[in-house]
């Protein structure tokens, strides 16, 4: 009754109707903050292997489909499962998740899988808990430019004042071997290294930052990324890029363990958003929006006294390697 392929050059006439209705869901069901490709853009990713796409039969009729790219990062990441028949969902998630670990198997022994379970996926975790996977909960929060309350509480956030000895500048290239090293003390032994394992070697958080400063993720901002200096030696970051010149990311935080607990983050953030801020006055900037763990609560104090508000939270599933 299924058949569960790669698809390919044959299934495409059976399978824009399925790709068109997930497009039209993506912003609704999977919190997609931008438009995906649109049907020829996505058979063009195909067709250049930048992603992989396995599709599902049932009876001849294209009833659900898997994306996932093994060429972007040291993880396999598994992007997207959407189905037509909402009853069935868990069922056809289930045909597709076995093919693509049958798929992946070879390559599965040096890389972990990592799958965002944004919107409606949800539904799979059950599915996705009897293929092995784990999880850690993530929490998207935003400081919007409009209709909100953002600004006001950001204006009346509680700031420390600069210890002595720190200052807070710019990012320069010149610190770019002291962001690799602190960014990977920061996040050695955080979730997100579980998912991502470059973090847990410096030539991995060199590869990290490289796409960070050369546009590969987004547009990189260099005058609002902050660098925490002691005594004129970085030892904290955080950066700052935005996509589609509207929406600005905090991809990255961190402090080096000694300076941490003074408040620096929050003056380090600080200097950003004011750049942000000013930036937005005469541009189509409409938010900053970053994420943290679900039970961080340190982090999620420090952006919702910035003004942050909690947006939606979601299970970022991961396989580890076997």
């Amino acid at each position: 009754m299924y058949n569960t392929k790669l698809l390919t050059e044959e299934d495409y006439e059976f399978f824009e109707e399925l790709y068109n209705d997930f497009y039209s869901k993506a912003k609704t069901d999977y919190n997609f903050e931008l438009e995906p490709l649109d049907y020829q853009g996505f058979l063009n990713a195909v067709e250049k292997e930048i992603i992989d796409c396995i599709i599902l039969y049932e009876n001849h009729k294209t009833v659900g489909f898997l994306v996932y790219t093994t060429a972007i990062s040291e993880a396999v990441e598994l992007n997207i499962i959407h189905c037509l028949n909402n009853e069935k969902y868990e069922e056809y998630a289930g045909e597709l998740l076995q093919k693509f670990l049958e798929l992946t198997a070879e390559i599965r022994k040096k890389k972990i899988v990592c799958y965002p379970m944004l919107g409606s996926q949800d539904k799979l975790v059950g599915e996705i808990v009897r293929q092995g996977f784990q999880f850690v909960g993530i929490e998207v929060l935003r400081f919007k430019m409009h209709g909100t309350n953002s600004k006001d509480i950001f204006n009346r956030a509680r700031i420390v004042e600069m210890p002595k000895g720190y200052s807070v500048v710019s990012w320069n290239i010149m610190y770019f071997e002291d962001a690799v090293r602190i960014i990977q003390e920061a996040f050695n032994d955080s979730s997100d290294a579980l998912f991502d394992p470059r973090f847990k070697s410096l030539s991995g958080c060199k590869d990290i930052l490289n796409k960070v400063v050369k546009d590969v993720y987004a547009k990189f901002l260099p005058d609002a990324t902050s660098v925490l200096l002691y005594e004129g030696k970085p030892v904290g970051f955080s950066f700052m890029n935005i996509t589609n010149d509207s929406i600005v990311n905090i991809p990255l935080v961190g402090i080096l363990n000694d300076h941490q607990g003074k408040g620096l983050s929050t003056i380090m953030l600080k200097h950003s958003m004011d750049i942000i801020l000013d930036k937005a006055k005469h541009s189509q900037i409409s938010e900053i929006n970053t994420t943290t763990e679900t039970n961080n609560l340190q982090a999620l104090r420090l952006y919702k006294n910035l003004g942050f508000i909690e947006d939606y939270s979601y299970p970022q599933a991961y396989l580890p390697i076997r």
